[in-house]
């Protein structure tokens, strides 16, 4: 049950993957607004209920802001506790190498729309003194598998790092870096992780320490098998 306590948060990407499980794990105590690139009609009974919904698509990185503006004043809000900055892509590279065409969409969805996306939202974030949140990854250090990707991540490590000196004590501002877990990303992607995908997370777990983590505000924090272990997805700080 929504208390008096809930917070307004934005997920971005949130129709799928670690998104949407982040949304099932916060929508029975916080108000929920969700984007992503599929239209209302294909994801209706797909969301959490009482979720709200933007179609922003990241590709094409200004209008996905304008569009998220927009729906956050549509669906009547005035300010935002949290934006989970999630939404992304990887394309699997043929032989280590990305296309110009790949490289050029990688960092379209992934760090432009994020970049844009941000300073769309900091007057949003800083009215309510919330958190941006930046979704990273593990390969932000490096993957021969998928380079654009990797450094994608990278540069959104870079980006939070700059945006929390640049607005501190008026917006908190973190990168997470989540390892492999049991999404669609992969096959999205064009690749096959074989019988190693057996040892990913399951998203509802991912899903739950990125909550603590968000909760913490803490940054750079990796979500890793070594963190689930020592009770990440259990223990913490609650959103």
């Amino acid at each position: 049950m929504i208390g008096s306590g809930a917070r307004r948060i934005l997920i971005t990407g949130g129709n799928a993957g670690l998104g949407l499980a982040l949304a099932k794990k916060l929508s029975g105590r916080h108000k929920i607004l969700l984007s992503g690139r599929k239209s209302k009609a294909e994801v209706e009974g797909a969301l959490p209920r009482g979720c709200g919904y933007i179609v922003a698509d990241q590709s094409d990185p200004e209008m996905a802001a304008l569009a998220l503006i927009g729906g956050i004043r549509d669906f009547g809000w005035d300010g935002l506790d949290n934006a989970v900055l999630n939404a992304g892509i990887g394309l699997a590279a043929g032989e280590g190498i990305d296309s110009t065409e790949a490289i050029r969409r990688t960092l379209d969805v992934n760090l432009a729309a994020a970049m844009l996306q941000a300073q769309a939202l900091y007057p949003l974030l800083r009215k309510n003194r919330g958190t941006l949140t930046l979704i990273g990854s593990v390969v932000h250090t490096g993957s021969a598998t998928i380079p654009a990707y990797a450094a994608s991540k990278a540069a959104l490590h870079g980006l939070a790092r700059s945006l929390r000196s640049e607005w501190k004590g008026q917006v908190s501002v973190q990168v997470l870096h989540p390892g492999p877990a049991k999404t669609e990303i992969h096959a999205k992607a064009g690749y096959d992780p074989g019988w190693i995908r057996a040892l990913f997370l399951e998203a509802g777990d991912m899903a739950s320490m990125m909550a603590s983590a968000i909760a913490s505000r803490r940054s750079p924090v990796t979500l890793s098998w070594a963190r689930y272990l020592s009770g990440g997805a259990y223990m913490g700080r609650r959103l």
